[in-house]
This record gives structure tokens, C-alpha cells and sequence, in this order.
């Protein structure tokens, strides 16, 4: 399974611009595409959005380290891209739409644990 964690945030006045942990290989970031779906890993507290080529997914990882940026995101209605060895940008289409989906479905909802909640209401709240 193919993880990218978002190490960094860069807000511009139109955009925000996600930057990851590591470089990726040139031949994979080039088939990369938006997934436009988001899921929560409640074990590691992590939000995650899909990426995918058309033989796999790529989870784009946003720990709770990050959430903070996350939170700027949900808050400010700018698009969202993600930047991959300073070459291939993905405009990540659905991250507001998901993100606020989610948020408000964690809330009071035991599913997730009780963890994840707490930090869930502490940062987005």
C-alpha cells in the first residue's frame, strides 16, 4: 500500500498547496489521479484522501501533526492541490466536500472512537 504524507501547507491568496514527506517515483506520480474520496484512520488518527492510478489507490495521509492545516482548509474555500517532485500537480477536487462530510459525522458518533473524537472536536471546533 502506497502512503504520501503531507508534511507541509502553503496557503496562496487563490490556493492552498500540499507538499509530501518524500519524492516519488516520476513514471507513478505522472499516472496519479484524484480519487475524490476521504476516509478516516481511526488508529493512527489520520484523515486520508484517495489517490489512485488505474491499478491502485494511494492514500494521500494527513496525521494529526498536520490537522491544523487541514483545519485551514475546511475553513477557507480555495482549491486544494497536492505537488509531486515540484512536476505533477493534483487538484484534489473533493477534499472540502469529504472533509466537512466526515467531520460532522464524527461528531457524537462512538463508530470512530472515542480518541479520534477528541481530537477530531479539539482541532476543528
Amino acid at each position: 500500500m502506497n502512503r504520501f504524507f503531507v508534511t507541509e501547507l502553503h496557503i496562496e491568496d487563490e490556493y492552498i498547496e500540499l507538499r509530501i514527506s518524500e519524492p516519488v517515483d516520476k513514471t507513478v506520480a505522472e499516472q496519479l489521479q484524484d480519487g475524490e474520496r476521504m476516509l478516516v484512520d481511526s488508529d493512527q488518527l489520520a484523515f486520508v484522501y484517495i489517490l489512485e492510478d488505474a491499478e491502485q489507490f494511494y492514500y494521500l495521509v494527513f496525521v494529526e501533526a498536520i490537522w491544523q492545516g487541514l483545519a485551514k482548509i475546511y475553513n477557507e474555500d480555495k482549491r486544494v492541490q497536492v505537488v509531486f517532485n515540484d512536476e505533477k500537480t493534483i487538484v484534489l477536487t473533493a477534499i472540502h466536500n469529504e472533509l466537512e462530510f466526515l467531520l460532522e459525522n464524527i461528531q457524537g458518533n462512538g463508530n470512530y472512537g472515542e480518541r479520534l473524537e477528541e481530537a477530531v472536536l479539539a482541532h476543528f471546533s
